[in-house]
């Protein structure tokens, strides 16, 4: 009989398996079906040529808060659209707070909107996914 696994328990194994979400230094804030609220600190090796949170940086943050609010009902989720809209730049030291929040959920897809806030006020990305999900769910025997 498979177990259906909580939504917590869902992020715990799939960040268990992370590493660049672990690398990120990703700590999970809030998880309920469909939603994630994340946070993590802009260190030095995290900047650009300017001198700012490189890009690719917010992005992966924002995709970990995705995949995390996205595979939180039970059922594999995986990415197949997203885009980020950069508001305002971040700086080392800036302690950034991820919130994905699904806007619709189908049989097949599911659609995300992650806001990234710095110390929780300031909006400086938004990000929009869509999912593809799949037949398997967690706490399903996995296959290699």
């Amino acid at each position: 009989m498979e177990h259906k696994m909580s939504a917590e328990e869902i992020v715990r194994q799939m960040l268990s398996k992370d590493a660049f979400s672990n690398w990120l230094g990703i700590e999970v804030l809030e998880i309920a079906p469909g939603f994630s609220r994340i946070q993590m600190v802009v260190r030095p090796e995290m900047v650009n040529g300017f001198g700012i949170g490189h890009g690719g940086i917010s992005f992966s943050f924002a995709d970990s808060a995705f995949a995390f609010a996205s595979n939180s009902r039970g059922q594999h989720a995986v990415s197949i659209d997203t885009a980020i809209n950069h508001l305002a730049p971040v700086q080392v030291g800036d302690v950034l707070v991820a919130t994905a929040k699904e806007q619709h959920l189908g049989r097949r897809l599911g659609h995300y909107q992650v806001e990234i806030r710095r110390e929780a006020e300031e909006l400086v990305a938004l990000f929009k996914g869509v999912v593809y999900r799949k037949d398997q769910s967690w706490g399903a025997t996995e296959r290699d």
